[in-house]
């Protein structure tokens, strides 16, 4: 992963939309101690009528309008102009590969990031065909626009910059970071509405706390999302800690 802050950009038709991640949370926060940046590009502003039409009805008829290939490449180019380099491309479409935590560090990877947030049917395909890197959907799922999977995917990133959570190792510890489910957490007070707080978590046993907490994990993962756990199951030694506690 570079050391140099992340550059994002978004093609989108809503720029104001994307203040959720610019200014709120951990993402703002990250964002004014420049630890990633983000400029925001609107492809009416390269459209050449005075409605500033961005899109037409699709060849062959049906519902829907469809996003004109020529300004969204217009758009992209502005996001690469202000970004520099070879920044990756990134489509958010219902066809695309499963956004995960894998996926986030994948991306990560490369220095620069430009999302394409489309609207409407979608996406004019000859665009996608020549201009886009990785096509990607958060979940099987209908949303009006690719905005809000696009912040999705740009604060799981953020969250994965050294910096940017007050500790490094809460990334580490999330759901899907070790390929489970996170365990369950507690705070004060110790009892709430006759639940106690496990005992363990009570006890200062830093490596029992440990063991709990994964074999919490596993459990959770075997029985909510078994689909995440490889062909080859749970480990040996994550059975044992299901015995352990009780959890087998």
């Amino acid at each position: 992963m570079s050391e140099l802050p992340h550059r994002f950009a978004v093609v989108t038709l809503f720029p104001e939309m994307f203040s959720a991640v610019s200014d709120w949370g951990v993402t703002s926060r990250g964002l004014r101690d420049q630890l990633w940046s983000l400029s925001l590009h609107d492809p009416r502003d390269q459209a050449l009528d005075r409605h500033g039409t961005v899109d037409d009805r699709p060849y062959g008829g049906g519902p829907g309008m469809v996003m004109q290939a020529p300004l969204l490449e217009r758009a992209l180019e502005s996001a690469k102009t202000a970004l520099g380099g070879s920044p990756k491309v990134v489509a958010m479409t219902p066809q695309g590969r499963r956004f995960t935590d894998s996926v986030a560090r994948e991306l990560l990877a490369d220095d620069a990031t430009i999302f394409v947030s489309g609207r409407y049917e979608g996406i004019d395909e000859r665009f996608i065909e020549r201009s886009v890197d990785h096509e990607i959907s958060v979940g099987d799922f209908v949303v009006s626009g690719g905005e809000l999977p696009t912040m999705l995917v740009i604060d799981a990133m953020v969250r994965l910059i050294p910096g940017v959570l007050g500790h490094n190792a809460s990334a580490q510890e999330d759901s899907f970071a070790d390929g489970l489910l996170d365990c369950p957490h507690y705070t004060r007070p110790e009892m709430y509405e006759g639940r106690v707080v496990p005992a363990v978590l009570l006890s200062g046993d830093h490596g029992a706390i440990a063991r709990w907490r994964r074999a919490q994990s596993v459990r959770r993962t075997l029985d909510r999302r078994p689909d995440l756990l490889s062909p080859d199951g749970v480990l040996a030694e994550d059975w044992q800690l299901l015995k352990e506690w009780g959890l087998d």
